[in-house]
């Protein structure tokens, strides 16, 4: 009788902790998710707050151009009300086409090309959006690892039942997946 206690008080104890650990190893993927995504947050920010400098810098060459400028700032502003990771991926995404126009607009512009000001900003630009496709790779992938975990069984099981639900990921849009035109 003693020993039918203890091997059912040991079962017991192995299936909670069995439980425990799958729900652990939810919360800790569930967590580094929301960690990239903030890692992201930081970069997009930091693009964010330079954009105000290149409008600036652009302006000063080309006054006439005023709609791709526009476009650049609808899309910060759009970014800066976003209050959810997909209205920021959505408002990010829009932010680097917005990019792409004014940096067209610069070749346009051979003083503006040749401006120290410009050619600092731009480079630092680069180097953001460099940390931002970093970030977001680190990003996919531990979302990548948190969805597997919630579908895969047991642990799917376990996911349902505390109420873990997937993440999105984030994906380039149409444009960006499209092969630029090269032209000499």
């Amino acid at each position: 009788m003693i020993i039918g206690i203890f091997i059912v008080i040991g079962v017991l104890v192995v299936i909670v902790s069995i439980i425990a650990g799958i729900y652990n190893s939810l919360v800790v993927l569930r967590n580094r998710a929301k960690d990239q995504w903030a890692q992201i947050d930081v970069e997009l920010k930091r693009r964010f707050d330079l954009i105000p400098n290149v409008v600036e810098t652009v302006k000063g060459y080309a006054k006439h151009e005023s709609d791709t400028l526009k476009g650049v700032i609808e899309a910060r502003n759009k970014f800066n009300v976003a209050s959810t990771p997909l209205q920021e991926m959505e408002a990010s995404n829009q932010l680097n086409q917005a990019f792409r126009q004014l940096f067209a607009l610069s070749e346009s512009y051979p003083d503006l090309k040749a401006d120290t000001n410009f050619l600092s900003l731009q480079k630092t630009l680069e180097d953001s959006e460099n940390r931002i496709t970093s970030a977001r790779r680190f990003y996919n992938d531990t979302v990548l690892s948190l969805n597997n975990k919630i579908e895969m069984f047991p642990s799917n099981i376990f996911a349902k039942m505390f109420g873990f639900k997937k993440e999105a990921y984030f994906e380039a849009t149409k444009e960006e997946r499209e092969v630029p035109k090269v032209q000499f």
